[in-house]
């Protein structure tokens, strides 16, 4: 009995020698290819022409971090807050990410072995009708272990996978983050602007009333015909008519806010519905450089790190093309009688086993022209999230400017409108003019009121876009 155990325990040793032989000789070597992150040229400025506060300065990234600070509101921070602490979508990505690790766990366990413990107990009595009325019993324990060697580096390009989709889910929470921060302010800013046209329409619709009452007294004096009383009234009406259309529009904003914040619509209609002048954007914004924003923009972090995963799956399944060395071993004990444990037979066994697929009609190699291009269309992928990222920054960057051109324009034709209602009114009271002009200048004047109105919000929204497009709003803070 102790010889067979001797002679157990120099077959397993001698596999054991043999396996780390070929361990040694292969240097642990793992196939499939290495990433290489990509190199993508990009212009070393900005194709646009940077105007009206923007620079090419550095970024500061406490500042692109917490851009919202810019705008000195408040209320607009506090929403923020809220929505980090309570947003679903962002609930939902960090359980990305917690799945992630949980699937990086099983792949690393691979590279472990497998024990497993098993016991059992067995009485047996024969009838005293047809045996001697004996009774036995047996008792056996033990463990079963094993575990196949990653000689050709197959579990470790999975788990080189599965450390890149952590990664990658990670930078995909930055993105929901980038994203969730940016759609809390424009819906913020849109609340101020339909405020601001609320306003707008109410001062509009006090002077129309004044311009119509003095139509209907010049009328009943004899100094003016109807149809100034009535184009007068149907003005009014429909300024009038456009004030639900911006009621409804602002609870839309705020209810959107609500969710957003992960509350039920209504919870911020209270503390938004005093209004407050639409946030006034800084006189100088750096962006940075192009080269800038592929270091900093997740979804473009995201598709590289996609990319590196998908390149450790060529890997994975080069593995099928060689052989997998498991080894298996087991310690037992079996004994009549648990009060007889130093009698007990004890038993060992190694078995070393090799498995090699040397014919599965092209499948494999076909699994490997899969992944080769999957990693194909990740790197494509790759390319095309950079370039759509410049275009949104290139195409922002006009934006602002060109708003803050039309801003100025509006105001001037406001000045202008104003002016000529007035010229119009005083001469219409002094019987000069009719009132169709009153009514053409009145109709100017609230036209470029409102769009004066909405390019002061749309600067502060091209603002928070242009933020959004840099990447801005997430830092390496504790977001898992």
């Amino acid at each position: 009995m102790v010889l067979n155990h001797k002679i157990t325990f120099i077959r397993s040793i001698f596999w054991f020698s043999l396996v780390y032989i070929v361990l040694v000789l292969t240097g642990c070597a793992t196939i499939g290819p290495d990433y290489v992150p990509p190199k993508m040229s990009v212009s070393p400025t900005w194709n646009t022409q940077l105007k009206a506060g923007l620079t090419a300065e550095i970024l500061d990234p406490n500042t692109l971090a917490t851009w919202w600070k810019t705008l000195k509101d408040q209320t607009l921070s506090s929403l923020i807050d809220r929505a980090v602490r309570g947003n679903l979508d962002l609930r939902k990505a960090r359980a990305r990410v917690r799945e992630a690790r949980a699937r990086r766990g099983i792949a690393t366990a691979d590279l472990f072995p497998t024990l497993n413990t098993t016991g059992s107990a067995t009485w047996s009595r024969s009838s005293k009708d047809t045996g001697e009325g004996q009774s036995s019993e047996l008792y056996t324990a033990g463990f079963d272990a094993t575990w196949e060697v990653d000689i050709f580096g197959g579990t470790r390009r999975s788990i080189e996978a599965a450390e890149a989709d952590v990664e990658a889910s990670k930078e995909e929470l930055h993105n929901t983050l980038v994203s969730l921060l940016a759609e809390v302010a424009l819906n913020y800013i849109e609340v101020r602007i339909l405020q601001a046209r609320l306003e707008v329409a109410e001062t509009n619709l006090k002077t129309q009333t004044e311009t119509w009452q003095l139509t209907q007294w010049r009328y009943e004096a004899g100094l003016s015909d109807e149809l100034a009383v009535q184009q007068a009234k149907y003005a009014l009406e429909n300024t009038r008519s456009q004030i639900p259309t911006i009621r409804i529009g602002l609870d839309e904003a705020m209810n959107r806010i609500a969710v957003l914040l992960g509350e039920q619509p209504g919870i911020v209609h209270a503390e938004l519905k005093k209004p407050m002048p639409i946030p006034v954007t800084p006189l100088r914004i750096a962006v940075g450089l192009p080269a800038d924003l592929l270091r900093r923009r997740p979804d473009v972090r995201q598709a590289e790190r996609q990319l590196a995963a998908q390149t450790a799956r060529i890997g994975v399944a080069m593995a099928d093309l060689y052989p997998r060395f498991t080894l298996n071993g087991s310690i037992g004990v079996e004994t009549l009688s648990l009060s007889t444990l130093s009698s007990s037979i004890w038993t060992l066994t190694g078995i070393p086993r090799i498995s090699w697929t040397i014919f599965k009609a092209g499948a494999i190699r076909q699994n490997i022209e899969v992944q080769s291009a999957l990693q194909e269309q990740a790197l494509i992928q790759y390319e095309a999230t950079v370039l759509n990222a410049l275009e949104e920054v290139e195409n922002i960057l006009v934006a602002y400017a060109e708003e803050h051109n039309k801003k100025n324009i509006l105001r001037e034709a406001q000045e202008a409108a104003q002016k000529a209602f007035d010229l119009a009114l005083c001469k219409y009271q002094s019987g000069l003019t009719d009132f169709s002009n009153v009514l053409e200048a009145q109709r100017s004047l609230l036209s470029f009121q409102e769009q004066l109105t909405l390019s002061d919000g749309t600067i502060t929204s091209n603002l928070i876009r242009l933020y959004k497009a840099l990447g801005g709003g997430w830092t390496q803070m504790a977001l898992y």
